[in-house]
């Protein structure tokens, strides 16, 4: 029965504006607004993303996103020039001043959406 359904993901945010602007500019992602309020992310593939807004938002503890990407350098200081600031872990998992945890399985860099959500970029 659920085989044959479309399926898609959802997350919330505590302000749709700048989830809109931040998904679409600083990331560069195609946005685009429902009639009911809400943002979908068109990704490559026909991935379809929902992103809905909730008073009470709290951000979610784990990477809700993960952006495959062929060369980790490159996504990293492209989207640090966009405004994107990189997480920092110095525990179990660490990552260098670029803030990319490297030889712990792929290479990955977290960030935070502006509802402080947790995504990430990591090397294929």
């Amino acid at each position: 029965m659920l085989k044959d359904t479309n399926t898609f993901s959802s997350f919330s945010v505590d302000n749709i504006d700048k989830a809109r602007e931040f998904y679409g500019k600083a990331l560069g992602l195609e946005v685009k607004d429902d009639t009911m309020g809400l943002l979908s992310l068109n990704l490559k593939g026909g991935n379809t993303i929902m992103i809905y807004p909730k008073p009470d938002h709290t951000p979610a503890t784990f990477t809700i996103l993960n952006f495959p990407v062929d060369n980790i350098e490159e996504a990293v200081d492209e989207l640090a020039s966009h405004g994107v600031r990189f997480l920092q872990y110095d525990g179990e998992i660490k990552t260098d001043e670029k803030g990319i945890s490297r030889g712990e399985g792929p290479n990955i860099a977290w960030f935070n959406d502006p509802a402080g959500n947790i995504l990430s970029v990591l090397e294929l």
